[in-house]
C-alpha cells in the first residue's frame, strides 16, 4: 500500500511538473510560431496553429529595418559587464558578512534587499538628469553602472547564502598556513564556491539581458540593447505582431541557448549547500 501510494505521488508530481513547464513554455512557443506567419495570419481569429503560410519575410524585414548585431553586442556588453563588476564588488562584501559578521550584518542585508522594493520610476528623473549633465546619456557605460547597482543586492544575497555553507575552519586553516586576505578569497574561497558563483553570474546575466525599463528610458539608438530593439516594433499605427514576434525570437534566442547549455551548472549552483 505504501509503495503504491508513493508511486501515485511521484506520478502526480511528474504530471504537475510537466503541466507547469508546458504552461511556462507555451508563450515562447507561440511567439516563435507567430514569427513565421504572414502579418495578416498572425492576427487571424481563431488563431492558426499549423495551417498557415510559413514564411521568413518577418526575419528579413527585421534585419532590413534594424541592425540586429549592434543591439546584440550592446546587450552582451551591458549584461556581462554589469554582472562581472557586480561580482567583483559582491564577493568581498559577501565574504565579510558570511565569515566576519557584525551586529548589524542582518540589518544591512535586509536594507540591501529592501532597495529592490523601490519603484524604479521613483529614481528615474535624478538618474536621467545626472546622466544628461555628465554626458553619459545613451551610453553603455551608464547602463553597465545602473544595472550593476540594481542587481548588486541580489548578487550579494546569493553569494552570502553560498558562502555560509562553506566551513569557516577551512579559511582558518588557510590563515594559519600564512594565506593573506587576498589569497584567502581568490585561491581558497572562490574555487570552493564556483557552483554558487556560476549560478549567480548566469542568473544576473539573464536579469540584465531582460531589463527593459532602464534601457528604454536611458538609451536612444547608439547603446540600445535588444529590449529596445523589440520595443521599436510598437508604433502609433499599431503592433506588427509577426515582426514583433520575429524580433522577440531573435532577442531571446541567445539567452535561451545559454540557459540550455548551462542548465546543469545553474541547477547545481542553485542547490549548492542544500545537502550536507
Amino acid at each position: 500500500m505504501a509503495r503504491a501510494a508513493s508511486t501515485r505521488r511521484k506520478a502526480a508530481t511528474t504530471l504537475i511538473a510537466w503541466t507547469v513547464g508546458l504552461l511556462i513554455f507555451f508563450p515562447i512557443f507561440w511567439t516563435v510560431l507567430t514569427s513565421f506567419k504572414p502579418e495578416a495570419q498572425a492576427i487571424a481569429m481563431p488563431p492558426r496553429l499549423w495551417n498557415f503560410d510559413w514564411t521568413l519575410e518577418n526575419y528579413t524585414a527585421v534585419q532590413e529595418r534594424s541592425n540586429y548585431f549592434r543591439h546584440f553586442w550592446n546587450s552582451v556588453i551591458i549584461s556581462v559587464g554589469s554582472t562581472l563588476i557586480g561580482l567583483i564588488i559582491a564577493i568581498p562584501a559577501a565574504w565579510s558578512m558570511a565569515f566576519v559578521p557584525g551586529r548589524g550584518t542582518r540589518n544591512i542585508l535586509m536594507w540591501m534587499l529592501s532597495t529592490k522594493m523601490l519603484p524604479a520610476v521613483g529614481v528615474l528623473v535624478p538618474i536621467y538628469l545626472l546622466a544628461r549633465d555628465t554626458g553619459l546619456l545613451d551610453s553603455r557605460i551608464l547602463l553597465v553602472g545602473v544595472l550593476t547597482m540594481i542587481n548588486l543586492p541580489i548578487i550579494v544575497w546569493m553569494l552570502y547564502t553560498y558562502f555560509r555553507e562553506i566551513p569557516g575552519e577551512i579559511l582558518e586553516a588557510a590563515r594559519m598556513d600564512g594565506a593573506t586576505l587576498r589569497s584567502e578569497i581568490l585561491y581558497v574561497l572562490t574555487p570552493m564556491a564556483v557552483p554558487g558563483i556560476a549560478s549567480t553570474l548566469l542568473l544576473n546575466v539573464i536579469l540584465a539581458w531582460n531589463e527593459a525599463f532602464w534601457t528604454l528610458n536611458l538609451t536612444a539608438a547608439r547603446s540600445a540593447p535588444l529590449t529596445a530593439f523589440i520595443a521599436s516594433y510598437s508604433s502609433p499605427e499599431g503592433l506588427f505582431y509577426a515582426k514583433l514576434s520575429a524580433a522577440s525570437t531573435m532577442a531571446i534566442a541567445p539567452i535561451l541557448i545559454l540557459g540550455w547549455f548551462s542548465q546543469k551548472q545553474l541547477v547545481r549552483g542553485l542547490t549548492f549547500g542544500a545537502v550536507k
